[in-house]
């Protein structure tokens, strides 16, 4: 069952952010994630806004986790932290997605 990365992110550093931003992509696509929605607009209608809203579709909640827990993808999450304020959740899909 396919399921999804949801994250709500605050950037408080750019720079620092850009750098993580480009190596969590490489991660993420050699995990077989695949973005539904990247930044963009957004109306926050509960709970605190975050500028940034990110969602990934992977094959399945263990990929999902896979790639989170994966070498690389911590290398990159390096570069989030104290650049940003975030939250990351897995949900599984719908049988019917």
């Amino acid at each position: 069952m396919a399921a999804f990365w949801i994250a709500h992110v605050h950037v408080t550093d750019p720079e620092r952010y850009g750098e993580y931003a480009k190596r969590a992509t490489v991660a993420i696509a050699d995990h077989g994630g695949v973005f539904l929605a990247r930044g963009g607009g957004c109306t926050q209608l509960e709970g605190p806004e975050r500028a940034r809203n990110v969602v990934v579709r992977f094959e399945s909640r263990e990929d999902a986790v896979a790639c989170y827990n994966s070498p690389a993808y911590q290398e990159a999450l390096s570069y989030a932290r104290g650049a940003s304020q975030r939250e990351l959740v897995v949900v599984d899909a719908l049988d019917d997605v």
